[in-house]
């Protein structure tokens, strides 16, 4: 008996323990099964960058670890980057960035394992190969004009060595969406919370290989304005994650998908959207817009595209720049003169090749919001860069519908305007810059100052840059008061007029050196009038030079979207164009042509992923 009652006393305790440690949560010393000598493999770990992994430590401290992810094929190209032991640390493991989709990439990873036991730490140098499998590219389509997920890039000329190991990251957006644009701002009246498309963000290398994505469907949601508009202006900062905005929002994650912030906007603002960047100063500039504005005639309007915001790391506004009082917003020559059918991404087929009259853009009835038009709570600027001179203190803005590149102090004074001396009212007549040619001659434009050489010459020359976007300065070329800027000159309203025939349309990149003592300006290098219609892109685009190649990266991002009506109609494709030149020449270093997508391209940006891992 007492045998029986001391069996059931010890099973009792035993079960005691059992549901002690149970409740507890407690699962035994065994981990994960591991797949090679230290943790296992986690595939899309923050859950917004599916081609991304990270391989466990396993409890061990790993050192000194390094990642190639190999290439695919006998071209494939290696992805090959060091990571720090605070990196593994943060990641909790290695980190895998740059896998294939839907398919078994081949991971080799080094590093030292410090293994614990009773006589100490022991170190081991360790190598081995993982095979991971990545799943397949998805994302949201529009289920008619789409013709696959995502555009096939087909290599027209082969990287060199100097930019093989480049990766880019593309920025498309989809407008055709059912479920887009179905909120508009109220009380007060105007802004663009209607600018609400389909993104698509993702990286190749100069093979045209997918190597990244990001799952936008975790940040995209039409029935929350949080979460409403376009994820654009990507940006690598300085420690080498990527920030961006959407909307009323403006966020920063690292390359893995470890969100960093994910903030709202300052209540004083609206609409992100087109560009941020950080400076070299660690602060952040966004262009936005008023989300309250007093007008000059009293009434009430949140306002579209014209305001940029100074934001400290923490968020603090520390600047801000109201272009509707530092430049004339009723200056409308060039907005007169643009093609209607496509004001950036608002494209609509119906306009196409139509201008508006002027009796419609200053009638009272105009609506406020997202229209072309004057005054602000208008799109009479559409500001789609801004860019920091750490110089002199200065931003320098692209504003599409003014076709102009202007600086603009600390003080909120105007330095220099590049564009057309046309309609600019008497106090911005000294600002103007002037055309010289590489002997210091004055170029003459005719027709008030719009009609320049390179317009009016087949072989181009100098021009003003029209309905441009992303007008960047270059340090790297530029000296004291000689400053150097890009921008891409998508053509529009070229001349201060729509051309006889739609054929005659052409884009260009373009780099000008701007002598700020004497305000003249020089063309010094272009690229694409010589590719006519084909490589005509009316809206969106970039020209960014890159200092660690010393090549121009350009993409002409919407090519192919000349004839409007076509587009919308299904029957024209979409074929943008990336390269890059050796700096100063024509001389391509890459060419790749985007087919197949039918999405509308904005920028593209190269994306240096070693430091990310740093």
């Amino acid at each position: 008996m007492k045998k029986i009652l001391s069996s059931v006393l010890v099973a009792g305790m035993l079960l005691g323990v059992g549901a002690i440690n149970a409740t507890a949560g407690a699962s035994g010393p065994k981990s994960h099964n591991a797949i090679g000598k230290i943790g296992a493999v986690v595939m899309n770990p923050y859950g917004v960058a599916p081609l991304t992994a990270i391989i466990n430590d396993g409890g061990y401290a790993i050192k000194n670890a390094k990642v190639t992810v190999k290439g695919k094929g006998e071209k494939g190209i290696d992805i090959s980057y060091d990571v720090s032991d605070l990196k593994v640390l943060q990641h909790g493991g290695i980190p895998v960035f740059g896998l294939y989709p839907d398919y078994v990439n081949k991971v080799e990873v080094s590093y030292k394992r410090e293994v614990p036991s009773v006589d100490g730490i022991k170190s081991e140098d360790i190598k081995e190969t993982y095979s991971i499998y990545a799943p397949p590219v998805t994302t949201y389509g529009s289920g008619t004009a789409q013709k696959m997920a995502l555009p096939k890039a087909e290599v027209v000329v082969p990287a060199s060595k100097n930019v093989k190991n480049n990766l880019y990251l593309m920025n498309h957006l989809s407008s055709t969406m059912s479920n887009a644009s179905q909120a508009v701002w109220n009380l007060p009246a105007g802004g663009a919370l209607e600018w609400d498309y389909e993104s698509y963000v993702w990286m190749i290398d100069t093979n045209g290989d997918i190597r990244w994505q990001l799952d936008v469907s975790k940040f995209r949601d039409t029935y929350d304005i949080r979460k409403k508009g376009n994820l654009m202006g990507f940006d690598q900062t300085k420690d080498g994650n990527i920030m961006w905005g959407q909307g009323q929002t403006y966020k920063k994650y690292d390359l893995m998908g470890r969100k960093i912030f994910d903030r709202m906007l300052p209540r004083s603002y609206i609409d992100f959207s087109h560009h941020a960047e950080e400076t070299v100063k660690g602060t952040y500039l966004l262009r936005v817009a008023n989300s309250d504005l007093k007008r000059r005639d009293g009434k009430n309007v949140r306002t579209v595209r014209d305001v940029i915001v100074e934001l400290d790391k923490e968020g603090n506004v520390l600047d801000q720049w109201d272009l509707s009082t530092i430049l004339d917003p009723y200056r409308d020559n060039n907005i007169l003169a643009m093609d209607q059918g496509a004001v950036c991404l608002n494209i609509d087929a119906d306009k196409a090749g139509k201008t508006i009259a002027k009796e419609d853009l200053e009638d009272e009835s105009m609506p406020f919001g997202d229209v072309a038009g004057v005054g602000a709570g208008r799109n009479w600027a559409h500001v789609n860069s801004v860019n920091y001179d750490p110089y002199d203190d200065s931003i320098i803005i692209s504003s599409r519908h003014q076709s102009a590149v202007i600086k603009i102090g600390r003080d909120k004074k105007v330095k220099w305007i590049l564009g057309s001396p046309e309609g600019w009212d008497d106090q911005f007549k000294k600002y103007l810059l002037k055309p010289i040619d590489n002997d210091g001659k004055e170029i003459v434009c005719e027709a008030n100052g719009s009609k320049c050489p390179g317009y009016l010459n087949e072989k181009g020359g100098f021009d003003w840059s029209w309905t441009q976007h992303t007008a960047y300065v270059i340090p790297e070329k530029s000296k004291d008061h000689i400053r150097h800027v890009s921008t891409f000159d998508n053509g529009d309203s070229r001349g201060m007029e729509q051309p006889a025939l739609a054929s005659m349309k052409y884009s260009r990149a373009v780099e000008y050196e701007v002598d700020e003592k004497n305000m003249t300006v020089e063309q010094v290098w272009e690229f694409g009038k010589e590719r006519g219609l084909e490589w005509y892109s009316p809206i969106t685009s970039v020209t960014e030079y890159q200092p660690k190649t010393d090549t121009m990266m350009v993409y002409s991002a919407t090519a192919g979207m000349a004839d409007l009506v076509a587009f919308r109609a299904g029957t024209a494709q979409l074929t943008p164009y990336l390269h890059e030149f050796k700096y100063g020449t024509k001389e391509p270093e890459l060419e790749i042509k985007m087919v197949g997508g039918n999405i509308t391209g904005y920028r593209a940006l190269v994306i240096d992923y070693k430091d990310s891992f740093k």
